[in-house]
């Protein structure tokens, strides 16, 4: 069909950062208490190269972290995996099915970010997506009949929860992909509430989803830099976003995954009422708040929903944002104004219209 190849954006820095955002400028600076080690190390989870930084009194965990990457993913998100939770979920769609409490409640967030977005962030599109594959090997625009065929068996009421059981409508599909990195960030800080030696540390999956942990041994910010949209050079960055103790951040655009065709840009991010990538004149979304999977959710509903929807629903669940559109304006919530510092001069910051 003659799609041009789908562009990965790649950023080295000494902790081999690759994704949409990258920590800005690098975290390997000398420890200000001597007793406090730095550690970095790059490995790959969750289908996604996972960059960390740890500050410690104690031995380096840095592995031991990945791991629970790796569990989250094996155990309970993989739709492929026959050891999954979510697997046998779909497995049994149509069927009263006993989940964990672990996942029950995920699904309990989760659902209710989509009855708070009008169903623009759904975990049922599971077939959708597989559908146009975007980022895959058989990437291709599916026929309309294709889309509303899948869309029959998609939709967010289609979920109930009781306890630990759920019942999913037969057909239906999950896939919690959206959120997945942000809930393997959760997991990661749990992990590091019971490491009494561990006094900071970051971790970046893939760039799209960024966790901080405590404060680095300077007390300076730790502060991640975010892509422009359009950018020509993998060094050219929109600006820069000031995190502070423990906080997630989450970026979805349209340049992640997509391939262009007639010169019409196919990206990742699924509008659920039309089956097609989201048209909301949105070019890239990053989204702060205290929990990873809100952020993760967040940002990919925000994606979808536009600057002025988008920011409502970040007020409601307290978060921060910043949107960047189609004519290089930045939107800044208000909170996000106190954080964000625009490095592009080909950009212009603007108010949000509420």
């Amino acid at each position: 069909m003659g799609y041009h190849a789908l562009k990965k954006k790649a950023f080295l820095t000494t902790a081999a950062v690759t994704g949409i955002t990258m920590l800005f400028p690098a975290l390997c600076m000398a420890a200000s208490e001597k007793d406090i080690q730095t550690y970095t190390d790059t490995d790959f989870a969750m289908d996604t190269v996972v960059s960390e930084t740890l500050y410690t009194t104690g031995d380096d965990i840095n592995s031991k972290l990945t791991s629970v990457l790796t569990d989250v993913e094996t155990n309970l998100l993989s739709w492929t995996n026959e050891k999954s939770q979510i697997y046998k979920v779909n497995a049994d769609s149509g069927k009263d099915t006993e989940i964990s409490e672990e996942l029950s409640g995920y699904l309990e967030r989760l659902l209710k970010i989509a009855k708070d977005s009008d169903g623009v962030f759904d975990p049922t599109i599971g077939k959708l997506i597989r559908l146009w594959d975007i980022g895959g090997e058989n990437q291709r625009i599916p026929g309309e009949d294709e889309i509303q065929e899948v869309l029959k068996d998609s939709g967010y009421q289609k979920i109930s929860l009781d306890g630990n059981t759920i019942h999913m409508d037969e057909g239906c599909s999950l896939d919690l992909g959206a959120a997945g990195k942000g809930i393997g960030c959760d997991l990661i800080l749990e992990n590091l509430k019971n490491q009494k030696d561990v006094t900071a540390a970051l971790m970046n999956l893939g760039g799209s989803s960024v966790m901080t942990y405590g404060s680095k041994p300077d007390g300076s910010s730790w502060n991640v830099a975010v892509t422009d949209p359009r950018a020509e050079n993998d060094d050219d960055y929109l600006g820069v976003v000031a995190l502070n103790g423990t906080e997630f951040l989450s970026t979805s655009g349209d340049y992640e995954k997509y391939f262009i065709e007639d010169g019409v840009r196919y990206h990742h991010i699924m509008d659920p009422s039309t089956g097609y990538p989201a048209k909301s004149g949105v070019t890239g979304v990053t989204v702060v708040c205290d929990t990873g999977l809100e952020a993760d959710a967040l940002s990919t509903a925000c994606f979808v929903l536009g600057v002025e929807k988008g920011a409502q629903l970040l007020k409601t669940y307290g978060a921060d944002g910043l949107f960047v559109d189609e004519d290089h304006h930045v939107y800044l919530t208000e909170g996000m104004k106190e954080r964000f510092s625009l490095l592009a001069d080909s950009y212009s910051v603007e108010d949000i219209i509420e």
